[in-house]
């Protein structure tokens, strides 16, 4: 109930009216049925614009921190989140991939739609980055489709640190499903997985334009702030 009341009376409408979505190839997301939506992952509102104009809902595996914040204000943000269809995962530890293939495959069972960012974390500069192989395991495991997706834009319009996003027109631009019958029961190979995995990336790159960079955003963003330290180094407090 409370999801409908978001996209219909409270956010879809706010949304629409800041980023004036220009939506093409919304005819490629199946009109029933199991199917994953694979998206770049460029900024903070990429969670609700998305859901915003897609008739079917769609469940977003989200990061756990969304769901464990402090106080009053974390309990809220958790009840937001839950309220707007994400579910959490825990992105930390040996177990944190099989957890979130276990709660995406639980979505896909349930014949809904799956949303997820392959990069596994919010680009923090404009470019795509390497996905993880999370996406081919599922899209394997259950059989279902993939839908790439392309957020244009939205880095623009509320890049990393920015709480409240310009106004400005955004692009959300979907591909022709991509299937993967011919891997059917191959989940368990690694090359596999990185085959399907990067098949599914270049997809998203034909769509957004991107410059890719073939490592992992969160290393790229680890290399970034260890570098940022050795130049500005933090002098101890006398």
């Amino acid at each position: 109930m409370f999801y409908r009341l978001l996209k219909y009376v409270i956010l879809g409408p706010l949304l629409r009216l800041m980023f004036r979505p220009r939506i093409e190839g919304l005819e490629h997301i199946p009109e029933s049925g199991a199917a994953i939506v694979a998206g770049n992952h460029l900024s903070f509102s990429d969670h609700f614009l998305m859901p915003a104009i897609i008739k079917r809902r769609i469940t977003f595996l989200a990061k756990a921190e969304y769901f464990t914040g402090p106080g009053i204000k974390g309990r809220l943000t958790a009840a937001f989140f839950r309220s707007a269809g994400q579910i959490p995962v825990d992105r930390s530890g040996k177990e944190a991939g099989q957890a979130a293939i276990r709660e995406g495959l639980g979505v896909l069972r349930r014949d809904e739609l799956l949303g997820i960012y392959p990069e596994g974390t919010r680009s923090h500069d404009g470019r795509l980055y390497k996905g993880k192989v999370g996406v081919a395991a599922m899209a394997l495991k259950a059989q279902v489709p993939v839908v790439p997706c392309a957020m244009i834009g939205t880095f623009e319009a509320q890049p990393p640190g920015r709480k409240i996003p310009k106004m400005r027109r955004v692009t959300i631009r979907f591909g022709e499903p991509l299937e993967f019958s011919r891997y059917a029961g191959m989940d368990g190979e690694k090359t596999i997985l990185r085959a399907v995995t990067d098949e599914i990336m270049y997809a998203i790159l034909e769509l957004s334009g991107q410059e890719y960079v073939d490592k992992y955003a969160a290393l790229v963003k680890a290399e970034a702030e260890e570098a940022k330290a050795r130049k500005f180094p933090r002098m101890p407090l006398s």
